[in-house]
C-alpha cells in the first residue's frame, strides 16, 4: 500500500448522490410545464438506459460519444413512458441535470484529507465538461480529470484504467480505484490497480446499493472519512 500515488474515483453513485439529483433537478425543468410525476422513477428509468447505451459503445455498434450524448439519447429514449413532450431548448437543459448533483456528505471532507497523501482524480464514465460541473459545484480538488473521454471508451474496459494511470506516468500499482460498486473494482484490479470500496447501500433506492464489496478489495469502508483514516491520512 505505501507504493500507492495516485487515487481514481468513480463518480456516480460513489461520490454524488445521481437519484436524488436527477430527481430533483427534473422537477425543478419539468414541473413549470405541468408534468406532475414520480420524480425518482423518472431517474431511475433515466439511469436504466446507462448501461445499454454505452455498451453501444464498449461493443462497437456506435463510435465513441460522450456521455452527454448518450444521456440526451437516453433521455429521448424514456420520453413516451412519461408521456413527456417538450421543445429542445427544454430537453437540453433537463440533459444538463447530470452536471448538477450534489456529493454525498462524507465526499468533500474526505477528499480534502486524502489530497494531503495523494494524486486525486475522477476516473469517471462522464465526460470533462461534466466531471468539471460537478467538481465546482462540490468542491472537488482534483488534480486532473481523467476517465472515459481521456481513453475514447467506457469502464469496464480495460483501456479506461491504464490510459488514466499512463496519464499520471504511474504503473498500475501505484494507483488505487475507489468506488462504490464491486464491478468497477474488479475490472480496476484485473489491470493491477489497488481498490478501495465505499459503501453506497441507498444509492439506487433505500436498501438498493452495496453494503460492502462482493469481491476482494485492499480497503473498504463506510465513507470517504473511513477510507482516509485506513489509508493513513
Amino acid at each position: 500500500m505505501n507504493e500507492v500515488k495516485a487515487l481514481f474515483f468513480d463518480v456516480f453513485g460513489t461520490l454524488v448522490d445521481w437519484r436524488m439529483g436527477i430527481a430533483r433537478e427534473s422537477e425543478k425543468v419539468l414541473s413549470p410545464l405541468g408534468y406532475k410525476l414520480d420524480w425518482f422513477a423518472f431517474a431511475d428509468a433515466w439511469r436504466s438506459e446507462y448501461q445499454p447505451g454505452m455498451e453501444e459503445v464498449r461493443a462497437g455498434r456506435i463510435p465513441f460519444s460522450r456521455l452527454d450524448i448518450l444521456h440526451r439519447r437516453n433521455l429521448s429514449r424514456i420520453l413516451p413512458r412519461f408521456d413527456i413532450k417538450a421543445d429542445e431548448k427544454t430537453l437540453t437543459e433537463l440533459n444538463l441535470a447530470w452536471h448538477r448533483i450534489d456529493a454525498w456528505p462524507d465526499v468533500a471532507p474526505g477528499l480534502a484529507r486524502l489530497k494531503r497523501k495523494f494524486w486525486l482524480a475522477p476516473v469517471s464514465n462522464g465526460n470533462i465538461s461534466m466531471m468539471v460541473a460537478l467538481a465546482r459545484r462540490n468542491n472537488f480538488p482534483w488534480d486532473a480529470i481523467l476517465g472515459a473521454e481521456i481513453a475514447g471508451d467506457y469502464k469496464p474496459k480495460p483501456r479506461v484504467y491504464l490510459a488514466s494511470c499512463e496519464a499520471f506516468s504511474l504503473q498500475p500499482s501505484e494507483c488505487m480505484m475507489v468506488a462504490a460498486h464491486s464491478y468497477d473494482l474488479s475490472a480496476a484490479a484485473a489491470q493491477g490497480l489497488r481498490t478501495a470500496h465505499v459503501a453506497r447501500p441507498d444509492e439506487a433506492g433505500p436498501g438498493k446499493g452495496e453494503r460492502a464489496p462482493s469481491i476482494e478489495v485492499d480497503v473498504a469502508g463506510g465513507s470517504f472519512e473511513e477510507i482516509a483514516a485506513k489509508l493513513g491520512v
